[in-house]
This record gives structure tokens, sequence and C-alpha cells, in this order.
């Protein structure tokens, strides 16, 4: 299983807003912040922050990729 953060950056860019602006706002740790940059798994709660301080959904930050889809695979 994998996730694209990619809509996050996205709409980050569409609320004129810095990955700093968003850590700080939600309350995330750095090293949350890099896990989402390096599109790694993170945990529910960071998911609900996000989306509580940017007024959206999972499905408007995220994607869900399957493995058979992954360009990575290893």
């Amino acid at each position: 299983m994998a996730v694209s953060y990619n809509k996050l950056w996205k709409l980050l860019v569409d609320k004129k807003m810095s990955k700093a602006d968003l850590r700080k706002a939600s309350g995330i740790s750095p090293n949350t912040m890099t896990k989402l940059r390096r599109d790694e798994a993170v945990m529910l709660n960071v998911l609900d922050k996000i989306c509580s301080t940017l007024g959206c959904n999972y499905g408007d930050i995220m994607d869900y990729i399957p493995d058979a889809e992954r360009s990575d695979n290893t």
C-alpha cells in the first residue's frame, strides 16, 4: 500500500500557504512533515489535524495507490 500527498501540496499552493505554515497551524511535528513529503503513511489523527486546519476531507489531500500501480515496487 502507498499513498500520495500531491493533492495536499497543490492545495497549499492554492491557499497560498507554505508547508511550514501548515505544520505550525495544525500542530504536527517536523518528523511527521518529513513523512508526508516522502509519501509515507501517517496516523489518522495527523490527517484529522491537517483536514481541520485546511477545512477539507482526506480525499482532498491524499490518494491511495495500490501496490500493483506503484512505480517503485520493491
